[in-house]
C-alpha cells in the first residue's frame, strides 16, 4: 500500500504528519510512504526527508491536480495494489484509515471517499459551503452524488491506480475524481472520518474565493 501525501509549504506539519501514520493495517502487507514537494519555498522537503521516506519534487508549484497525478503515476509504475491520498496539514485522522481501506481489502469498492459530513463533526461554516456548492456541481456535471466530493482522504484498488487519468492541476481535481469515477464506471463508498481543525488546517484548505474559478475550470474540461 502506498500513502501518498501532496505537500507544499507544510514545513510546520509534514513531520508530525509523516510520524503520525500507521506501520501496520490489517489486511495489508507493506504501507509505503511518498510525499510530492510541489514547488515549496520553505523546507517542506527537507523536513520530509528526515524521516527516510519516498520523495518527489516539483521544480515549481504545480497545485494539488498536479501533485496527484504525480502520486498517481509512481503508484502505477510501481504496481501498488492500494493507494491513499493524505493530506499534509494534519486535518486527517490516521486513525481512520483501517476503516477505510477495509472496504478495498475485502473487495468491496474500488474506492473509499472519507466523509466529513455523516457524522456530527465540528466544521468550519466556510468549509461547510463549500462542499454543498462543489458536491452540487460535481453531481450536475458528471451525474454522481457524493456527501464529501472535496475530501482529501480517499482509497483507490488497483483498477482505480490503473484506470483514472486526471487531467486538472489545481484545486478542481477532488470533483474530477468523480469524472474519473463515472468514465471508467468505478464503484465507491463513503466510510465517515473525523477531522481534526486547528487554525492552521483552515488556512490551507480551500475558501469561498475559489469556488467560480473551480468551476470554470471544470466546465471548461468538460466542453473540451
Amino acid at each position: 500500500m502506498l500513502i501518498g501525501i501532496p505537500a507544499f509549504n507544510e514545513e510546520k506539519m509534514i513531520g508530525e504528519v509523516i510520524k503520525s501514520l500507521p506501520k501496520k493495517i490489517k489486511g495489508v502487507s507493506r504501507i509505503d510512504i511518498l510525499v510530492v514537494d510541489d514547488g515549496s519555498s520553505d523546507k517542506t522537503g527537507i523536513v520530509a526527508k528526515k524521516y527516510k521516506v519516498k520523495i518527489l519534487q516539483h521544480i515549481i508549484n504545480r497545485g494539488l491536480g498536479g501533485a496527484l497525478k504525480t502520486i498517481f503515476a509512481y503508484a502505477k509504475m510501481k504496481s501498488y495494489d492500494i493507494l491513499v491520498t493524505f493530506d499534509a496539514d494534519g486535518q486527517h485522522n490516521p486513525k481512520d484509515l483501517a476503516k477505510l481501506t477495509k472496504p478495498i481489502i475485502e473487495g468491496n469498492s474500488e474506492i473509499v471517499i472519507g466523509t466529513r459530513w455523516t457524522n456530527k463533526n465540528k466544521v468550519p461554516l466556510s468549509r461547510i459551503i463549500i462542499n454543498k456548492i462543489a458536491n452540487a456541481v460535481t453531481y450536475f456535471l458528471y451525474g454522481v452524488m457524493s456527501t464529501d466530493s472535496q475530501s482529501g482522504l480517499r482509497v483507490f484498488g488497483k483498477k482505480a491506480i490503473n484506470t483514472i487519468s486526471l487531467q486538472n492541476d489545481g484545486m478542481e481535481v477532488s470533483s474530477e475524481i468523480f469524472k474519473e469515477i463515472h468514465r471508467n464506471k468505478l464503484n465507491f463508498c463513503e466510510v465517515p472520518i473525523i477531522p481534526v481543525y486547528t487554525d492552521y488546517s483552515i488556512s490551507k484548505g480551500q475558501r469561498l474565493s475559489d469556488a467560480p474559478n473551480i468551476v470554470i475550470q471544470l466546465v471548461i474540461r468538460l466542453l473540451s
